[in-house]
């Protein structure tokens, strides 16, 4: 397998950093990646390697080629055409949300299948396993190539049965979870014997991150918060930290680097309870000055109440600043409380500012011996060329049509003891059957 496709809902985007590391590692091991989005963001691209990816990927959202996609399928495939309208309508059934929208991700996968097949691509791949795994499952039931999609999370299993996360699991050649907690939800949503085919790929950091010489941590009492300004990041809760903590410990300040629909809210509450000279608001950053910003802090604080597996977190320890976060989905795997970082319980204002107070208080050798740790373990765990060359073997293993994918293990990247076990399973299954 040489040529494939690379789905994602919004391409690039200023949030999607991981997913250009990933195609590019990915041309590396030697395949030609055609890069499609279904929308364009509405976001103001800064960083120019985003701008470069921009110039690169077609948008699949086109009313007329839409429609000329649909009449296409319809004419040349007909029993095909009506399969995946079904399966349309049945995840309109099942989403709750208006039918025009469910019409939308099938002409829009009508679309994707008739480019897909022009230019003989032989494998697609979508990122999150919502909206761009369905179009990816109605294009390969139009007759488009076999398709993978890999899932973060929080979303999909937020809403398990209305993104028909059983069936994308069951038509695909394989699915990817970003952490092993990522992969037992998806466990959760299929039948045991499609478990193998569930492999586990973490999102990786490239060289300007894991090569970056450890600088000295900073005395200042400045802490950074990086991520989009949304519901599932905790930034209300941040403000309740500060707001308790603020009038028992000397000036400190949190830099929330991003934005997002709750920047308004979230400076409205900070003036409420008179916090504004603890916050800074410095919006979307390049790679470089996010590199730039975590340098100059004592740590990140991310108290997340819902994740897959932050970038950030990874980004941080890389440069050798530890991370203060939640027990939430796989971030227990990445940070290691005491030696790399601070873990407190979601939604927890009281233990958030208890764990503020411990790292404005550590000493700087204290913050760089838990830095030193935290940038092995990420080296260790979520280097990108090691990463993507997992996915180009499952890849390469996918294009091998002689053996179904429902029975074919495609898990390189898991110990050999793993594999048996989950070969167990699948017989017991059977046995059982």
């Amino acid at each position: 397998m040489k040529r494939i496709a690379y789905l994602v809902n919004q391409y690039p985007a200023i949030s999607h950093t991981f997913v250009r590391r990933e195609i590019r590692a990915l041309e590396r091991e030697g395949f030609e990646i055609r890069r499609f989005t279904i929308r364009t963001t509405r976001e103001t691209l800064i960083d120019p390697e985003d701008l470069d990816e921009f110039s690169r990927t077609r948008r699949v959202l086109d009313p007329r080629r839409c429609l000329l996609g649909l009449l296409e399928r319809a004419v040349r495939h007909p029993l095909r055409f009506c399969r995946a309208a079904r399966t349309a309508w049945k995840a309109w059934r099942h989403s709750g949300k208006g039918f025009a929208k469910h019409a939308a991700y099938l002409a829009e996968a009508a679309h994707l299948a008739m480019v897909l097949e022009r230019e003989q691509v032989e494998h697609l791949h979508a990122h999150f396993g919502t909206n761009p795994a369905t179009i990816a499952l109605l294009a390969h039931e139009l007759g488009g190539p076999p398709y993978s999609f890999t899932v973060h999370g929080p979303d999909e299993f937020d809403r398990p049965d209305q993104e028909l996360l059983g069936q994308k699991i069951r038509e695909s050649r394989f699915v990817v979870g970003i952490s092993s907690f990522g992969r037992s939800q998806l466990q959760r949503w299929c039948d045991v014997e499609h478990w193998p085919r569930i492999e586990v790929v973490h999102c990786g950091l490239s060289e300007d991150f894991l090569q970056r010489p450890l600088t000295p941590v900073p005395a200042t009492r400045q802490l950074i918060c990086l991520g989009r300004l949304s519901p599932q990041k905790g930034h209300f809760l941040l403000l309740e930290a500060i707001r308790r903590l603020a009038p028992h410990v000397p000036p400190f300040r949190v830099v929330l680097l991003g934005d997002g629909e709750l920047r308004e809210g979230l400076q409205r509450e900070a003036r409420r309870h008179g916090i504004e000279s603890y916050l800074h608001f410095a919006g979307w950053q390049t790679q470089a000055q996010i590199q730039e910003w975590l340098e100059a802090s004592r740590c990140l604080v991310l108290p997340s109440s819902a994740e897959g597996l932050p970038v950030a977190i990874m980004e941080s320890l890389a440069l050798g600043r530890p991370v203060l976060t939640t027990y939430v989905a796989g971030i227990p795997e990445l940070v290691l409380p005491g030696e790399n970082g601070w873990l407190i319980p979601a939604g927890d204002a009281d233990q958030l500012a208890h764990a503020m107070q411990a790292a404005l208080d550590a000493t700087p050798e204290q913050l760089a011996r838990m830095g030193e740790a935290g940038k092995r373990r990420v080296q260790e765990r979520h280097n990108i060329r090691t990463e993507a060359a997992k996915l180009a073997r499952i890849l390469r293993g996918a294009s091998d049509t002689s053996a179904s994918p429902k029975a074919k293990s495609l898990d390189t990247s898991s110990s050999d003891a793993s594999s048996e076990l989950r070969a167990q399973v699948v017989e017991e299954h059977a046995a059982a059957s």
